[in-house]
């Protein structure tokens, strides 16, 4: 997802990071450069094809292919809705191009376009399970490239057209939606449509506006221009009070060479240019380019008015100059930097997912209309707990600033989705129903578990209020480069420890950009004051354990100790270390300078696996070899807490050989011990133990057995083990065997936030540690 970020930000109306900053050229040679680095390194490209089915052995293999899959063929030639039942075509949608107008890039051609669809597949997989083939047409004429999907749609549940020029795009689209009996939608049409249509919505709920009284304004006539003004219409716009502007000025009737598209829009008022067309709108909808629209012309609009300005990479007017022209404006923008972010990301996997749930036979106007309203509805509830931590907002509430709601609030697929396949169900176009929805909606939200979503949302969290990060072993280069990354991405402002002269070199070598970046030498002279005034706290900390201030001043040589007094002494908000150090030597200063968080006896660590399950977190996995009962007990409590601090519940399996008693010893008599003692003190928690781990993480086999547990109906995410034998072996184990991402160790117990890295971790790894440590900067502060 972080790779294709610049893909999502052009397609989706967002703005990159890098148009904010205006970086020095070298900078974007090097951003460039890692976009290519990205795509081309392991495997190339983005997707992939898993098997879903056993294929270990001979039988595996004959049933799979000759002679047994015949059968399904068979089964399919009676009748061809078989299809869903016996092969993926009732989860496969096809994002289908010819490259003719690619982002920002214009006709780029099919091949040169083909990263996009692949990062727009990608898209559909991680927001709604949806599996994608990108097909890239060589083939500009409608007619061809018509007959080309036509040939090929048989393998698709739903048919994606993207990135195709209008009007090309239009005339492609009505011919497939009457020629084949699948989902067909162009998104670069539709997807903004549906999204501003639910922000529309809501802002005239704000602005005490009926939505057939509204005058509209649209500063823009390609493909999602026009398709927008259609489906305003169809939320109850008047035709008539939609004025459309070209490059050459307002549609109007008495102006030749308008095509069909174009002059289901033009007026008959007296209007020539866009200052004209704005005195006394209601709405300002911008699909055309930056800096079109200028204070004077909102000025001159009707009370509360209603400005959606998307132009990429910089809207028609920016939300500062808007709001500063008219403070009663309600706003849209396609950034993420500015309130309600029109993303087409909250549209097409969902409207997708209904559509191919109940086999529609298109996605019509009905449906459109039902993911517009439930979008629309879903803004005016309670914005969960996990949104709020993701955002770091706590005033996510209905109002000017939150009139659609934030691209990873988890309740869109289980909102949208269901809307849509009603629609197509009581339209007409579904040749399947479903018969309970709130079970589908429980279904739903199994797909995706929250592994796709934890590290985005904690992203999202410390872009918020980055904080300040200590990395202290910037003389390496995967932790310059992912200081780098993390300063760039906005996630955090780094502060580099080193050699000075070695830092810069690195950053001439690699061509990265630091701009003003602290760089400082713990053993420069530049840095013997505050060196000094470390050393003077660090001896009051540690005089009566055997440090001298001799050897204080001694240890604020060494970048972790260094480091760690930056934290403590708030010259800092969180320190990374250890690409280069053992952990125990990265650890102990962290230890003497910051310390235990109050009542915390022993500090632990824990991984996060993320698994196609959901993230699963494993305590202690690196510092306690040995813990006892009680011990245990404060492992399991801080575990707890820095999972729900990740917006999740807790559900803690305390691990052994044994089940419930079945075997005794003082291992397992611990973990019982353990789990006894919390829920004396916390009846609430979900917790049990002694418990294998197999019977923790199966619920069925949990229920079959033991459905007495705690566990019974959800199962564990959070796995403590009895010794860090246990704990380090099976992390490792399931990593390398199941193929799951560990972000870890998270260092749980200290009083500030400081990271022990992985020895020679890579600049992904310590991009995730440092985000995770920038977000629980962000939660020790307050």
């Amino acid at each position: 997802f972080k790779c294709i970020k610049s893909h999502v930000h052009l397609r989706f109306n967002t703005a990159p990071f890098f148009y904010l900053c205006r970086p020095k050229e070298s900078h974007v040679k090097s951003r460039n450069k890692e976009a290519l680095d990205y795509h081309a390194k392991g495997r190339p490209g983005k997707i992939e094809i898993t098997p879903t089915k056993e294929y270990s052995s001979q039988r595996d293999l004959s049933l799979a292919y000759s002679p047994g899959v015949a059968e399904p063929c068979l089964e399919i030639e009676k009748d061809p809705a078989n299809a869903y039942k016996y092969t993926a075509k009732g989860n496969l949608v096809a994002v289908i191009s010819n490259g003719t107008a690619v982002l920002g890039l214009g006709d780029i051609g099919p091949l040169a376009g083909k990263p996009v669809m692949e990062g727009k597949g990608l898209l559909f997989k991680i927001f709604a399970d949806i599996d994608v083939f990108d097909i890239e047409v060589d083939a500009t004429d409608v007619d061809k490239f018509v007959e080309t999907v036509k040939a090929i749609s048989p393998t698709f549940g739903g048919i994606n057209l993207e990135d195709i020029k209008a009007p090309e795009a239009f005339e492609i689209e009505e011919h497939l939606k009457k020629e084949l009996d699948i989902p067909v939608m162009h998104d670069d049409q539709h997807g903004t449509a549906i999204i501003s249509g639910a922000a529309l919505l809501n802002a005239l709920e704000l602005a005490e506006k009926k939505i057939d009284e509204v005058v509209v304004v649209v500063s823009g006539a390609g493909a999602a221009a026009i398709s927008c003004a259609k489906l305003y219409c169809s939320l109850g716009v008047k035709r008539e009070n939609v004025i459309m502007l070209d490059s050459k000025g307002v549609l109007r009737n008495d102006r030749g060479g308008l095509d069909k598209y174009k002059s289901l829009f033009a007026t008959d008022r007296d209007l020539n240019t866009l200052e004209d067309a704005m005195k006394g709108a209601d709405v300002f909808l911008g699909l055309s380019k930056g800096g079109l629209v200028n204070k004077k012309m909102v000025k001159s609009m009707a009370e509360k008015p209603i400005v959606f300005a998307l132009a990429n990479p910089d809207p028609e007017i920016s939300y500062k100059d808007a709001m500063a022209a008219r403070p009663d404006a309600i706003m849209a923008t396609g950034r993420s930097d500015n309130p309600n972010q029109v993303n087409n990301v909250l549209g097409f996997p969902y409207i997708f997912r209904g559509a191919i749930d109940v086999r529609a036979k298109s996605i019509n106007e009905e449906m459109k209309v039902a993911a517009v309203k439930a979008i629309a509805d879903l803004a005016k509830q309670p914005v969960p707990e996990e949104v709020i931590l993701a955002y770091d907002d706590r005033n996510l509430n209905f109002g000017p600033e939150y009139i659609i709601p934030k691209p990873f609030d988890p309740r869109l697929i289980s909102t949208v989705a269901p809307a849509v396949a009603k629609a197509a169900m009581s339209s007409g176009v579904a040749l399947k129903g479903i018969e309970n929805f709130d079970l589908y909606k429980i279904e739903l939200n199994k797909r995706l578990g929250l592994d796709n979503k934890l590290l985005r949302q904690i992203t999202i969290r410390a872009k918020r209020n980055p904080k300040r990060v200590v990395f202290a072993e910037a003389e390496n280069y995967n932790v310059l480069k992912a200081a780098q990354i993390t300063m760039d991405e906005g996630i955090c402002k780094p502060i580099l420890l080193g050699n000075t002269e070695r830092i810069h070199e690195l950053i001439e070598e690699h061509q990265m950009d630091f701009n003003d970046t602290p760089i400082l030498d713990p053993k420069s002279d530049e840095t013997r004051d505050t060196r000094h005034r470390y050393a003077e706290k660090l001896w009051e900390k540690r005089k009566r354990k055997g440090i001298s201030l001799y050897e204080a001043q001694r240890l604020m040589r060494e970048r972790n100790y260094f480091g760690s007094m930056m934290v403590e002494m708030g010259d800092g908000d969180a320190l990374i270390s250890g690409v280069s150090r053992s952990y125990p030597n990265t650890i102990k200063p962290a230890l003497q300078c910051i310390g235990r968080a109050p009542k915390v006896r022993k500090v632990a660590g824990m991984y996060i696996l993320m698994t196609k399950k959901g993230p699963l977190f494993l305590a202690d996995t690196t510092i306690n070899v040995n813990p006892d009962g009680s011990e245990i007990a404060d492992i399991v409590l801080m575990a707890a807490q820095a999972v729900r601090q990740f917006g999740i519940v807790p559900r803690i399996a305390l691990l052994s050989y044994s089940n419930f008693g079945s075997s005794r010893d003082a291992n397992t008599s611990k973990m019982a011990y353990a789990r006894d003692l919390l829920k004396r003190r916390f009846p609430e928690m979900i917790i049990d133990g002694e418990i294998q781990g197999n019977f923790a993480l199966n619920v069925e086999l949990l229920q079959e057995t033991f459905s007495f547990s705690d566990l019974s109906k959800y199962g564990a995410n959070v796995l403590v083990f009895p010794n860090l034998d246990s704990g380090n072996i099976s992390y490792k184990l399931i990593q390398e065997l199941a193929g799951a991402e560990a972000i870890g160790p998270i260092l749980m117990g200290m009083n500030k936030p400081m990271h022990v890295l992985q020895l020679g971790a890579t600049v992904h790894e310590i991009v995730n540690m440092v985000t995770i440590a920038a977000a629980e900067a962000q939660t020790k502060s307050r």
